[in-house]
């Protein structure tokens, strides 16, 4: 090792255990959360030593340490919340003060030094930024919407039928369909399948999803980017892929905008932009740059399809799981709707079950077990506990949907848990269902989200049954953890339903 590179580290070692004992003197004079083992320079590091992913692994210290606990990531005091009592008091009674985001090597770099609604700091800028994209996406009704999610599940059932009665990897189509809904809204086009753009996003979606939010090394100690570093790589590679399509998008769009035509987000993001440089508005110009629109863009396609589709992915597995679930859901819908028509968001109301599936699936297996981390923009406090300013915030969303005091047999599937005694679906059970988080940073496409999933499900339900193909095993239950929670690659064998093929037969 030279000595240049060994007094870099010498001199990093320094400030890290500077900042460590800054914290730490901080911490004297509250009421502190309990905390685990923590040392100089790597902090709990060694608490953390586990096969178990972090969520499994937050909710088995929470047995030694309590629903509200502290540790040290290097130089940064954390405190994970695993009760829907102090989450809500984050999210909620306090979400201005919890609503900042941390600095991290791989979430800076996915979002241009947070330049984005998931991961940018809290400010009046960030809040009109959301707010424009929330009336972009939303701001005609949700008819406009419902329609392209028709769209895009009647051209995915169509596949579907191509591919029946053998052993299929569903995915790829469904995240196709899920992908459309989204080019949709943000740019007013399509992919076909098989289209060499779409594989290039499947493929940098997947290694951005493999590389982000799993809490690795570098997110903690910085300057690890000096030496060699695979994921690193691997996701600066993606990222450079991501940004090349969305550029051309971009330009795209630039060179036939028209302030009289905004076709879908991306133009209402320009005028916007247009607007505020005309105005001289100093905060609306400072949050539209170009690297905002292109971030809101790649956030509305990061969350809107990787959570979608990793959601309806854990539907299907579930179902193959539960076929009596299945027959139940099929009957539902035959008797509510038939084959005459195919389903519309109207019939929610007379779902029950469907409707208490997917909020099963939502609490059982939630997309992001822990939330995005939120930063403590104040002094402040959850519970008794006292809360320094720059304090980060996990929620562990998977113990609180797996919170024995809330729920009954928590890890066992059961959608009658949502429902009422007339069989009619209960939204909220518990004050611990949060599936969408809650407050200033709740999931800015739960109604979107919402929607895709009522109507993927009760489309593919009236048409197919899902089977686990002959001489395959059942899926696994336990998912991958990253940014998101996937389950590992199952094949599916889809059958047509009799009366829908007779539906058919007879058109």
């Amino acid at each position: 090792m030279s000595l240049l590179v060994s007094a870099l580290i010498l001199a990093v070692a320094f400030v890290v255990f500077s900042l460590t004992g800054h914290i730490q003197r901080k911490l004297k004079g509250g009421k502190f959360p309990k905390s685990l083992p923590s040392f100089p320079l790597i902090g709990s590091l060694l608490s953390l030593r586990s096969d178990l992913p972090p969520h499994l692994l937050f909710q088995k210290l929470q047995k030694t340490y309590g629903d509200l606990f502290s540790l040290m990531m290097g130089s940064h005091y954390v405190v994970v919340i695993n009760s829907h009592q102090y989450a809500k008091e984050v999210l909620l009674k306090k979400g201005k003060i919890f609503a900042g985001r941390p600095n991290m090597v791989t979430t800076d770099l996915l979002s241009r030094g947070g330049k984005d609604i998931a991961f940018g700091n809290y400010s009046p800028g960030w809040k009109f930024h959301r707010k424009l994209v929330h009336l972009a996406l939303f701001g005609d009704g949700s008819a406009a919407l419902e329609k392209m999610v028709c769209q895009g599940v009647a051209e995915a059932c169509c596949t579907f039928e191509h591919f029946l009665d053998s052993p299929l990897d569903i995915m790829p189509e469904v995240i196709r369909a899920v992908t459309n809904v989204i080019c949709l809204l943000c740019f007013n086009s399509t992919y076909d399948n098989a289209d060499p753009e779409f594989e290039k996003m499947l493929e940098y979606s997947q290694g951005i999803v493999n590389t982000v939010g799993k809490d690795s090394l570098i997110d903690i100690f910085p300057w690890l980017q000096l030496f060699p570093n695979e994921d690193l790589q691997t996701l600066k590679k993606c990222i450079a892929v991501r940004d090349k399509l969305l550029q051309k998008k971009f330009e795209e769009h630039k060179a036939n905008y028209s302030s009289d035509s905004i076709d879908d987000l991306l133009d209402t993001l320009l005028k916007a932009k247009l607007n505020a440089e005309n105005n001289n508005s100093s905060v609306h110009e400072e949050r539209l740059t170009d690297d905002h629109l292109l971030m809101t863009v790649a956030d509305i396609f990061g969350a809107g399809v990787e959570t979608t589709s990793v959601t309806l992915a854990w539907m299907i597995v579930y179902l193959l799981h539960h076929p009596e679930v299945q027959k139940k859901i099929q009957e539902e819908i035959d008797s509510n709707i038939g084959f005459k028509r195919t389903p519309t968001m109207n019939d929610r109301g007379n779902l029950h079950l469907l409707s208490a599936t997917i909020s099963e699936i939502l609490r059982i297996q939630p997309v992001s077990p822990l939330l995005i981390p939120h930063v403590a923009l104040a002094d402040s406090s959850i519970g008794e506990y006292t809360i320094p300013k720059e304090t980060r915030v996990i929620i562990n969303l998977w113990a609180i949907h797996h919170d024995e005091k809330e729920w009954k047999d928590p890890d066992v599937f059961d959608p009658s848990r949502f429902l009422d005694e007339d069989g009619k679906h209960i939204y909220t059970p518990s004050a611990s269902f949060l599936p969408f988080g809650a407050g200033v940073r709740a999931c800015l496409g739960e109604v979107l989200a919402k929607m895709e999933l009522f109507l993927f499900t009760s489309w593919f339900l009236q048409r197919f049954s899902a089977e686990v193909p002959p001489g395959h095993p059942l899926p696994d239950l336990r998912g991958r953890f990253g940014i998101v929670l996937q389950p590992a690659k199952f094949k599916v064998q889809l059958k047509l339903r009799k009366a829908w093929e007779n539906r058919k037969k007879s058109d």
